[in-house]
């Protein structure tokens, strides 16, 4: 047992947990702090702030409303659409070419970590305990 609290390769992995643990912590932070900025959008009323008197009588009925067209605001041309899915499209293709740059930069980091710091030390100190 002592061996092994004496032995670096036992510190290191306890070293990677705690900084494994404290990027998981900041992440999860992260993600919260977003998540309860987009529910708490100015100018979107909560229930609580909603008026009490929510009668329906106000509302156009469905009927009506299919006999006048389409909907204020909903363009059906298809040139529109395809204008803007190829602007979606262009956009999906760049946030994957980044994803895709970031981890591989990660793996690339992590692998120079491995074999410059990790193994050396790793072979050192299994040539110290022979």
């Amino acid at each position: 047992m002592r061996k092994l609290i004496r032995s670096p390769l036992t510190w290191m992995i306890v070293a990677e947990f705690v900084v494994v643990g404290a990027l998981l912590v900041l992440a999860w932070n992260a993600v919260g702090t977003a998540a309860r900025q987009a529910v708490a959008l100015p100018g979107i009323a909560t229930p609580e702030a909603a008026p009490e008197d929510t009668s329906l009588a106000d509302l156009p009925s469905a009927t009506s409303q299919a006999s006048r067209g389409p909907l204020p605001a909903l363009n059906l041309s298809p040139a529109f659409w395809r204008e803007r899915l190829a602007e979606l499209n262009r956009d999906e293709a760049w946030a994957v070419a980044i994803q895709w740059r970031v981890i591989h930069s990660g793996m690339d980091a992590a692998r120079a970590y491995l074999e410059t710091v990790v193994l050396p030390a790793i072979r050192r100190a299994e040539v110290g305990l022979s």
